[in-house]
């Protein structure tokens, strides 16, 4: 009997840290609210997947996997079926039904914020039921990559968000009230641009999570982040700047891994009549927007060394972009040549365009988004300076930035996109279509780029079932792109990740997203 006890406490005893076990992550952004349905951030819905569950699943490679969805198929041109997984229980224990899925849909457009997440429900027109696990989504005409869309289409319960607008989602989400999800994690707390605290949901109807309890440290100053890893204080840190990744790398205590991801930064430039921050030198304003100028946007394209980018900027963390998709995304044109860099064919075209002195702008983009955002954008200005335009750095917080963008503030900005869904449509329909909201298309393009030919060939993208032709109608798209030179991509981003050594094995995702669930204990 003595020996039994004995044998029982010291299982006890050993189990106790596995079960106890806290995973503590310092990540470079957080979500803005826990209503997963408020911004289509990336760093926002990386957090929130942990409490909600999505429709469809985006693999560690993009690939499209079953979650809340079993199975889907194509009942007719514009209906999909979706068979649901029963014995799914919300965090409250209550049942998960095809009724939370019709209202999480229907609830995106009326709470949607500042970077609208209605760009994964545009294609959908209504809901039918057919009973508590089964739905048919009726679409706006054929929509061949709904799935895709439905990647982003986090799933709240309709009885705890029930009755909630714009104006009272955020305070009921983020207090806990309506934070109940279906994931493998429940919401604890959270503290705005602090510690989103997160425990294990041990109802979960998935894999098991070894961590009792996760805590994501919101610590956007990258300096901050690599000391407190070094300090022990954090199990792992994610973008680990380019600065510090020879350093971690030879440090005995710590392990680095890394991944290209599908993250491309691009510059956008303003076609409106009167482009806010672009004067003459002197400050004064100019008789036009030179940005209408197609000479000026290839002056400008020109102006930029993206090899010096990736290589100095970037610290090797990054790959010159000739698209604003990566090679492995759905829709890449591959007969399209690197961007070239060349100063003295940007300083005739300017003066062919009536502007040999250049002219003054600002150059707006995030500080604090994604692995040398800041090193990247200072550097394109300064590029800009050495053709003749003055462009003044305006470095914002994401936070910042991404409202003031949206609301047309700024003419010329570098931000990050990735194409998470795999295929170029999700990304070229938002940033090159022109803005329509009947078309439910443009939702991301603000400075007026209009081309009849972009809209047509996103639209039939949009509807072609033929892989081999909706293909073709995307790299045509991307082929218009670059000779229209509105949006410019410059850099793909590379990311790297760091860890206390021996402790933990992470399976990095090209999207970049840290999730709890693919970190486990070392052995």
């Amino acid at each position: 009997m003595r020996s039994f006890f004995t044998g029982l406490l010291c299982a006890t005893v050993l189990a106790a840290p596995a079960l106890a076990q806290t995973l503590t992550i310092g990540v470079r952004g957080g979500p803005d609210s826990i209503d997963p349905h408020f911004t289509a951030t990336g760093t926002h819905a990386e957090a929130l997947k942990h409490v909600f569950d999505t429709l469809v699943w985006s693999g560690d490679g993009l690939e499209l996997q079953p979650r809340l969805a079993e199975s889907w198929k194509v009942i007719n041109d514009n209906t999909w079926e979706f068979k649901l997984r029963r014995g799914v229980k919300f965090h409250d224990g209550s049942d998960f039904t095809a009724q939370d899925v019709k209202f999480s849909i229907e609830r995106v457009p009326v709470v949607s914020g500042p970077n609208p997440t209605t760009i994964y429900v545009r294609r959908v027109k209504d809901v039918k039921i057919i009973d508590t696990h089964t739905l048919l989504v009726i679409t706006d005409g054929a929509a061949p990559t709904l799935p895709n869309d439905f990647i982003r289409l986090f799933i709240v319960s309709a009885k705890a968000a029930a009755g909630l607008t714009k104006d009272t989602a955020n305070e009921a989400f983020n207090s806990g009230k309506a934070a109940i999800g279906t994931g493998p994690y429940k919401y604890v707390s959270w503290q705005p641009k602090g510690d989103l605290v997160l425990a294990r949901n041990d109802s979960y109807w998935g894999p098991k999570e070894p961590w009792a309890r996760h805590v994501r440290k919101e610590i956007p100053n990258d300096a901050s982040r690599v000391a407190q890893l070094k300090a022990g204080q954090l199990d792992l840190i994610t973008r680990v700047p380019a600065t510090d990744l020879a350093t971690l790398q030879r440090d005995p205590k710590i392990a680095v891994q890394t991944i290209d991801t599908v993250y491309v930064f691009n510059l956008e430039m303003d076609l409106r009549d009167k482009a806010p921050t672009v004067t003459a030198k002197d400050g004064s304003a100019l008789a036009k927007n030179p940005l209408q100028d197609l000479r000026v946007r290839e002056a400008i394209d020109l102006a930029i060394d993206r090899k010096a980018l990736a290589e100095v900027a970037m610290e090797g963390l990054g790959k010159p972009a000739s698209q604003l998709v990566t090679p492995s995304i759905f829709g890449y044109n591959k007969n399209l040549g690197e961007r070239k860099y060349d100063p003295a064919a940007a300083r005739k075209l300017l003066a062919d365009a009536g502007y040999p002195n250049g002219f003054k702008l600002q150059l707006s983009f995030t500080a604090d988004r994604l692995p040398g955002d800041r090193q990247v954008g200072t550097s394109i200005a300064q590029m800009l300076a050495a053709v003749g335009i003055d462009a003044q750095p305006n470095a914002q917080p994401a936070a910042v930035f991404f409202p003031a963008r949206t609301r047309g503030d700024y003419s010329v900005s570098m931000s990050g996109w990735g194409t998470l869904t795999g295929e170029a449509h999700y990304t070229l329909s938002s940033l090159a279509h022109s803005n329509d909201k009947d078309k439910k298309m443009g939702a991301f393009n603000v400075l007026n780029y209009k081309n009849p030919v972009m809209d047509k060939l996103l639209q039939d993208a949009a509807i072609e079932m033929d892989i081999a032709k909706r293909r073709k109608y995307l790299e045509d798209a991307n082929a218009l792109l670059e000779k229209d030179r509105q949006r410019l991509p410059i850099v793909a981003v590379g990311s790297a990740w760091a860890m206390q050594k021996g402790k933990f094995t992470i399976k990095p995702r090209v999207d970049e997203d840290t999730l709890a669930m693919n970190i486990k204990p070392g052995k």
